[in-house]
């Protein structure tokens, strides 16, 4: 079946660069959400293995109008000249895109996908339009939880690995307590990194008011968390407790993935994914 693939460029200054995959079938598609799928980091609008250009043609085969484009600053979108900050110069490329969508091809509601820091950006970015309806959120940014150290530490009691190295002086373990005993930075700190970030009360009301406000907008989340990202997640609920003042209900379908990359590398895995997000729009977002 093929598809008609189009560059549309978007924004006040038609400096966001897009592609569109229309629905294959347009009969429907004009009741059905759109959907937008985010750069991760700074790759370009294909995604991480081609997965975004895959997705999309998969959804255009479903019926969907699919679009993938690229933030400010990368791939072949000119950098914003505002001087917003990097995420507020985002969450207005995002509203520029759908406002551009809205005017030149009649699309009034819409799902947003991201991978990593697209997820983290498609929460963010959902609460505050309510022509956002759905969020397919991959490997989302998560604070840690009291059940996801019991759960990292218990793993690494596990491995004889470890032990070898405590014993030999060796292991993160004994560099850390050396830091903090010479006033160096805190064990947290050394084992974490950049991570510890995620874990300040800041962050997480943050993160907690961005899904609170996404939630009472309406939306339905489908949260795919993959094990490779065992320094960020470990468990599937790690979502649920992390922010317990969420009331995601039957809105949230919420998954696990032990044999997957974070950036679904094997064929199978992009299949997967695509397949699974294919099935949710079908049942969770009313046509």
């Amino acid at each position: 079946m093929g598809v008609n693939e189009q560059v549309l460029r978007m924004g006040p200054r038609k400096a966001l660069v897009g592609i569109v995959t229309p629905a294959v079938e347009a009969a429907g598609a004009g009741e059905r959400p759109t959907v937008v799928v985010l750069n991760s980091g700074i790759i370009h609008r294909v995604g991480a293995n081609r997965m975004s250009v895959q997705l999309c043609r998969a959804l255009a085969g479903q019926g969907f109008h699919a679009v993938r484009f690229d933030l400010s600053g990368i791939g072949d979108s000119e950098p914003r000249e505002d001087g917003l900050a990097l995420l507020d110069g985002t969450l207005a490329d995002i509203r520029e895109a759908l406002d551009t969508l809205e005017a030149t091809r009649g699309c009034k509601r819409f799902v947003l996908v991201g991978l990593c820091s697209g997820a983290d950006h498609a929460v963010v970015y959902a609460g505050r339009d309510p022509r956002v309806v759905g969020l397919v959120l991959l490997d989302p940014s998560i604070p840690h939880t009291p059940r996801y150290y019991l759960n990292h530490y218990a793993r690494r009691a596990t491995r004889l690995s470890s032990w070898m190295n405590i014993a030999r002086g060796k292991h993160p373990l004994w560099q850390a307590l050396g830091q903090r005993m010479g006033g160096g930075p805190a064990a947290e700190e050394a084992e974490e990194g950049a991570r510890a970030d995620l874990d300040t009360p800041q962050a997480r009301a943050f993160l907690s008011q961005a899904y609170l406000a996404a939630q009472a907008t309406g939306n339905h989340f489908l949260v795919v968390l993959t094990a490779e990202r065992e320094d960020y997640h470990n468990y599937r609920e790690q979502l649920l407790d992390a922010f317990p003042e969420v009331p995601f209900g039957d809105r949230l379908q919420l998954e696990y993935w032990e044999d997957t990359d974070h950036t679904f590398t094997p064929e199978g895995s992009r299949g997967r994914v695509v397949e699974r997000i294919q099935v949710w729009l079908l049942a969770a977002i009313p046509g």
